[in-house]
């Protein structure tokens, strides 16, 4: 299966049907183009897939973005990770190994190495489950 293939099977609960990568990073996130042409980012250690841009033409201008540059090259986080696992390899991503939105650390000993496939299932498999999980009585009226 194409890493296409495994990103629609994925993610398409949310809303994508993708066309073509058009951007990778060393923590396996993903920005993806989708059949109407919206750009998505797939960011594996936050377990979330959204439209990030409109068309190719909004991505440039995003590109242009220095706070959102940084945050894409995550530069501080891949020195650490290359300096605690080592270097990468064909198919292979930096990861958290407990993902940030479960309150996995943004270093240290949660840092791995895994595949990009397994990065877009895992990251898929826990947004979706989040996101199906109910409100407690806590919540109650709290979007009223």
């Amino acid at each position: 299966m194409s890493l296409i293939e495994e990103i629609r099977e994925s993610w398409h609960w949310a809303g994508l049907d993708p066309a073509e990568i058009v951007g990778e990073n060393e923590f396996g996130n993903l920005l993806i183009r989708d059949t109407a042409g919206r750009i998505w980012r797939l960011c594996p250690e936050d377990c979330y897939c959204r439209i990030v841009a409109m068309d190719v033409h909004q991505l440039a201008e995003l590109s242009k973005n220095e706070e959102f540059m940084k945050d894409w090259h995550m530069q501080p986080l891949v020195e650490e990770a290359r300096a605690r696992c080592g270097p990468l390899w064909e198919g292979r991503k930096y990861n958290l190994r407990l993902p940030g939105l479960l309150g996995g650390q943004y270093g240290g000993d949660n840092l791995g190495i895994t595949t990009q496939v397994e990065l877009v299932r895992a990251s898929a498999r826990v947004a979706k489950n989040v996101e199906a999980r109910p409100l407690g009585p806590e919540a109650a009226g709290r979007y009223e």
